[in-house]
């Protein structure tokens, strides 16, 4: 089971998210919708979902396994802080840095929350993704903006802190990274077809053919002519030529296809943040610089996913 929680500025914004949650196939009964006032009073609420189940408590949840579950809010309600111990429950410890800062967050005003209880990661992803839609504030932004310090120092609002030895301005700043990704531009394609055209060709063909001649003749006949005076017969043959057709595939010409790499070198152009810490002399006292330190900012997502 995971839970996704989005911090929202007020109760209209968190019901638009319950309802775009059931519009995207939530059940109603896995999301829960609460004021910071009803977890301060040990109270805690879903609205849209209590009417569904009138025979259970709120805050309660059931998993897919038919289990009804306590919810955490519900649990945390009635110990106390309930905004410091429903986040101290749902990140497990109350010493940790996203419990003291989602508790922070939750704090600063009439803040809504929706807590959205799911069996696998793509749930949890969709519905985070459905929160920061529908307005669920960016609580690492918004802890920054109302003067919350980190207990690991890793970000800090714009605001001196004191110590005994004195004040610490911090100094926050932005640094460009360039990467690089390959994206298709273009490309050759071959292919190949059959296409068909006329074609013709000359050739001179010899024919034969049988002429008969017939010559008067008037003389006295010989021994000659009376040794062929007897029957028999002479044949000459006809012949003539004729066009045989063939044909011959032959490779004419062959077509590659390669790459050729160049390169060229683009600038990048962007701007980036950082914090300037001026140091004025105030008359009659004396300032002594000791230090300063530098970061990177980060963000991360509207709601959080645990």
């Amino acid at each position: 089971m995971q839970t996704v929680v989005g911090i929202f500025d007020n109760a209209a914004q968190a019901q638009q998210a319950s309802q775009q949650l059931a519009a995207a196939g939530f059940s109603l009964e896995n999301v829960d919708v609460a004021s910071s006032g009803a977890y301060a009073g040990g109270q805690s609420g879903n609205t849209l979902s209590q009417a569904a189940r009138p025979d259970r408590d709120p805050s309660d949840y059931q998993n897919n396994s038919g289990t009804v579950t306590e919810g955490a809010a519900d649990a945390a309600g009635r110990t106390g802080d309930g905004i410091g111990n429903f986040f101290s429950n749902l990140f497990g410890g109350s010493d940790s840095d996203e419990t003291q800062r989602y508790s922070h967050v939750a704090r600063q005003s009439s803040s809504s929350i929706v807590t959205v209880h799911v069996q696998t990661a793509e749930h949890a992803r969709k519905a985070a993704e459905i929160l920061d839609a529908a307005g669920a504030v960016d609580v690492d932004q918004r802890a920054a903006e109302t003067g919350y310090q980190s207990q690991g120092n890793s970000y800090a609002a714009n605001t001196g802190t004191t110590d005994n030895a004195g004040m610490t301005a911090q100094v926050i700043e932005e640094n460009l990274q360039v990467g690089k990704r390959v994206e298709e531009t273009g490309g050759v394609r071959l292919r190949s077809r059959i296409v068909e055209k006329p074609v013709e060709a000359h050739v001179r063909l010899r024919e034969e053919h049988v002429t008969v001649q017939r010559n008067p003749v008037n003389r006295p006949a010989t021994d000659a002519d009376f040794n062929t005076f007897k029957e028999g017969q002479i044949e000459i043959t006809e012949s003539a030529e004729r066009a045989v057709v063939g044909k011959e595939a032959r490779v004419v010409e062959e077509i590659s296809l390669g790459k050729e790499v160049t390169e060229r070198e683009e600038v990048v152009r962007d701007t980036v943040r950082k914090t300037e810490v001026d140091v004025e002399q105030i008359p009659g006292s004396t300032t002594r610089t000791t230090g300063t330190s530098t970061g990177s900012t980060s963000s991360t997502d509207n709601s959080r996913n645990s």
